[in-house]
């Protein structure tokens, strides 16, 4: 079932940004030829006007076919050519190869704000002035290999209390647990949570070491968050939904900015994406947090697409973006035979890419 949803998932997130292509070449009368759902082989279609609306057998996402996009003889000198993709000003190319970016950017908006409207888990430091309900002290993540981790703790339980014997506490904020497990690092402490409804206890004995910039200081090994669930007015709910959309692509910039910072000074670690398998896991998580939580996480990996579409690199929407820019500058075009080559070991290297991670996260998987 998982995978059947990832499916679903990548489709849908692959159709929005292929849809976004699509939108603004018709609107700039560029000739498209076919918009497909799936890969070939074709299994059926039906021709509009001059489009083709095919489904296809493989499930793996869509495309479309925008007349010369990858420059043939009919593009640059046929009846059409005119209507090719080639001869539209160098603006409209820009727009249509954006195109998809911004549709994946606006579905994550709508994701977010339709989370909103129904209740979105919000952390309290983020609500600015809106009024929070169920508010809990949740895990926002457990460390490998730590005490909490080998105790049972996930991530999302929400800590109702500590006990060491007959003492216990019902802990309010972050520090209120960090305080109690320093107090008693040598004895083992009783934790209360709530999952799904349902009250679990765990004894969970502390350790040095387990934060890496508190050596000295006895922890269980988990960050925590104050938690509730923001419910806004349709208006509203579009405007946080659009302040989130920003916070995830300035997130998201920002990281992949670091990662190849890393990888183009020998330092990169695989530990630090996922590919298609890990995917697949995460989405499994994600939805069973909730069906507000798999609605996020549909926005993060939407942003992601997004920012990653945007790497000026060759078979990438960016990398198409920076031929057009290289072709304004220099004042003609790149010879298609050139341009079509550099496309295509652009993503012979992806594929590869997306093989060595996908590799690395079977083996994280066959491991753990």
């Amino acid at each position: 079932m998982t995978v059947i949803l990832f499916l679903a998932i990548l489709v849908a997130l692959i159709l929005v940004h292929e849809f976004g292509h699509f939108l603004v070449a018709k609107w700039a009368r560029i000739r498209v030829d076919e918009f497909g759902i799936g890969f070939p082989p074709r299994l059926f279609g039906r021709k509009r006007g001059e489009t083709l609306y095919s489904v296809n057998a493989l499930p793996l996402g869509g495309f479309v076919k925008i007349f010369g996009e990858d420059p043939s003889e009919a593009a640059l000198s046929g009846p059409d050519a005119a209507r090719s993709f080639i001869h539209k000003p160098k603006i409209v190319q820009l727009a249509v190869l954006v195109a998809g970016v911004f549709g994946n950017i606006i579905l994550a908006w709508l994701l977010l704000s339709l989370g909103f409207t129904i209740g979105m888990p919000t952390a309290l430091e983020q609500t600015e002035g809106h009024t929070l309900t169920d508010v809990r002290l949740v895990t926002t993540s457990v460390l490998p290999d730590s005490p909490a981790e080998k105790a049972g703790f996930l991530l999302g339980d929400s800590i109702q209390e500590l006990s060491v014997g007959q003492f216990s506490v019902r802990p309010e904020k972050p520090e209120d647990v960090a305080a109690f497990v320093s107090a008693h690092g040598k004895e083992d402490v009783t934790v209360l949570v709530s999952r799904d409804d349902r009250q679990k206890k765990f004894t969970v004995q502390p350790k040095v070491g387990v934060i890496a910039n508190e050596p000295e200081v006895p922890a269980i090994g988990i960050a925590m968050g104050v938690v509730g669930t923001l419910t806004l007015p349709p208006p509203l709910a579009l405007i946080e939904g659009a302040q989130a959309t920003g916070g995830l692509l300035r997130g998201t910039v920002v990281g992949l900015y670091h990662f190849v910072v890393q990888a183009l000074a020998g330092a990169g670690d695989f530990s630090q994406i996922t590919g298609p398998v890990g995917i697949v896991g995460l989405v499994g998580d994600a939805s069973a947090l909730g069906f507000i939580y798999l609605l996020s996480f549909t926005a993060l990996i939407s942003v992601n697409l997004a920012v990653i579409n945007l790497l000026p690199f060759p078979s990438l929407d960016g990398g198409r973006f920076l031929f057009v820019i290289i072709e304004a500058m220099k004042g003609s075009a790149i010879k298609p035979a050139i341009a079509n080559t550099v496309n295509a070991v652009g993503f012979i290297l992806l594929i590869l890419l997306m093989l060595a991670v996908t590799y690395h996260d079977i083996v994280k998987l066959v491991t753990s």
